[in-house]
């Protein structure tokens, strides 16, 4: 009965925690927005062209653009320490529930993740059009952080699902890196990062494991250790190696 009451505790306060993260990161991006609305405009302002929004392509071709940067921008996550100080906040729970989906990092404005979006705009696709296309694909992604749906078959191999989304979140080796796609899988097959769940996963959560319930910590851990690396690195090319190189 105490390890049951001890469990619980535990999952309330990670549940407290991954609200408290989303709540002051959305009044965060509240307060940023017009910094990333204004380099929208500017993008399609200076758009190469003006898509017709009817061309039975127009929606297809958008839903695919976006799914390639998306990938890029999550690849790039995961393989620069300088995006992945904001979205480790993404992977520090060392469990896989839907609360751990609303953990999302602070600082996005600050390492410029939104500039990877910014060729939606630059081709010419409305920026309403291509907004609600990545809001979709967030959207998609939230329901898959569970470990209640078993896999797929055939509908692992095209679209992300519960079991891709476990081995994009697991700590195990064998799993780090891997299924960056959002809504699909398409770019993951092409450029060799798709892994199928082959065994129950074993660990989540970030290295060295963050046990922290503070919202500060469990949002700016990866910062913290970032500037310890640079502040123990005298040499200025090595600083940006460190900066800019693998997170460690």
């Amino acid at each position: 009965m105490l390890c049951m009451c001890k469990k619980s505790l535990t999952i309330g306060a990670k549940v407290l925690a991954s609200l408290a993260v989303a709540l002051i990161g959305r009044m965060l991006r509240f307060a940023t927005l017009g910094v990333a609305t204004w380099f929208v405009s500017l993008a399609f302002e200076h758009r190469l062209w003006t898509l017709t929004t009817s061309a039975v392509w127009y929606w297809p071709t958008l839903f695919l653009a976006e799914e390639f940067l998306y990938y890029w921008f999550h690849r790039v996550s995961h393989e620069c320490r300088w995006f992945w100080a904001t979205h480790a906040v993404h992977h520090s729970s060392n469990h896989l529930y839907l609360f751990s989906a609303m953990r999302l990092g602070w600082t996005g404005l600050i390492t410029g993740s939104f500039v990877f979006f910014l060729p939606l705009f630059l081709i010419g696709f409305a920026p309403e059009d291509a907004l609600l296309v990545i809001a979709i694909n967030l959207l998609y992604q939230y329901g898959l952080h569970t470990e209640l749906v078993g896999r797929l078959g055939w509908f692992d191999l095209v679209f992300n699902s519960p079991s891709n989304h476990r081995v994009h979140h697991a700590a195990d080796k064998q799993y780090l890196n891997k299924n960056f796609g959002g809504v699909i899988m398409l770019f993951d097959h092409c450029f060799a990062t798709y892994q199928a769940e082959q065994q129950p996963i074993a660990n989540y959560g970030v290295m060295p494991v963050l046990k922290s319930y503070h919202p500060a910590i469990i949002a700016l851990h990866e910062w913290y250790r970032l500037w310890v690396a640079m502040r123990n690195e005298h040499d200025f090319a090595k600083r940006v190696k460190i900066v800019f190189g693998k997170p460690e």
